[in-house]
């Protein structure tokens, strides 16, 4: 985890749901060069600071992404089945990838601001991949495995008129401040017994509007990361969205719009929750 003011956050190790270790003096930060470095050499020294008691409450601190603002942030779209037919889209052959832009990325609690212009913000909860080192070429998803330095709650937000009618790709209804809040902490694979088989879901003003499991992924998080390995090079500490399941705003008939003052929960199980707020365009 990552936790302090927007811009200093300090790197935590969650020991529990109340409590964590400090290791700032040991880790700069969250970032390409901890990925690339292996976090193993985390586990003893944290290990022998919860045997010697030195664990912190947690208290009121801002929580932050769970690393810091990666090379790229790169997503799957239609890859659940249900949500393609709720969109009217066909289930795609091969993973539809696009990005978004790296300066999205905001804690899992801080607020979603509409931009201007905006009259179709939508939600969408889905499971994040993390990127531990340099990757390419992979020979197959089991090479995956290797690749990836954990998983992580995310929402990428969207903006569908800008998505969907204004001409070019995607990243326009993906990219503007504060679309994607990641978190709380990043977990590492060994943590989750099946990233395949984790249940999802989101509520807007408490009402449900998603629920889903990984299981129902068209591509799952292995074979996503050899795919995407074929076309570019994935760096440490990049960021992949893997797709959400049905009941994001566009898929209501009539659609549903996020409007400010809207507020947004969200859990992914053994991933934690987020909660945001929609704020009005600056």
């Amino acid at each position: 985890m990552r936790i302090g003011p927007d811009g200093s956050e300090k790197p935590v190790v969650r020991v529990d749901a109340s409590s964590y270790v400090d290791v700032d003096d040991l880790v700069g930060d969250f970032d390409a060069a901890f990925f690339a470095g292996g976090h193993d050499r985390l586990r003893a020294a944290v290990a022998e600071r919860v045997a010697a008691g030195q664990t912190v409450p947690f208290g009121d601190e801002r929580i932050g992404a769970p690393f810091a603002r990666p090379h790229q942030i790169l997503c799957i779209g239609l890859n659940y089945a249900d949500h393609a037919a709720e969109t009217g889209q066909p289930v795609p052959d091969e993973p539809i990838l696009f990005n978004k832009s790296p300066n999205t990325l905001v804690g899992p609690n801080d607020p979603i601001r509409q931009p201007r212009g905006s009259t179709k913000l939508d939600w969408e909860v889905e499971l994040g991949i993390v990127i531990s080192r340099r990757t390419s070429y992979l020979d197959s998803p089991a090479d995956a495995h290797a690749a990836i330095a954990g998983f992580v709650l995310v929402n990428d937000v969207s903006e569908r008129a800008f998505q969907q009618e204004r001409g070019g790709q995607w990243v326009k209804g993906k990219s503007a401040e504060t679309f994607n809040p990641a978190g709380p902490w990043l977990a590492t694979p060994d943590e989750i017994a099946d990233v395949r088989d984790l249940g999802m879901w989101l509520d807007v003003n408490g009402v449900r509007r998603q629920t889903g499991r990984t299981a129902t992924m068209v591509f799952d998080p292995y074979v996503i990361v050899h795919y995407v390995s074929q076309f570019l090079v994935l760096e440490p500490g990049d960021l992949i969205n893997t797709g959400t399941p049905p009941g994001v705003g566009m898929g209501f008939k009539p659609p549903v719009w996020l409007q400010p003052g809207d507020v947004i929960d969200l859990g992914i199980d053994g991933l934690g929750t987020q909660r945001s707020t929609v704020l009005a365009p600056r």
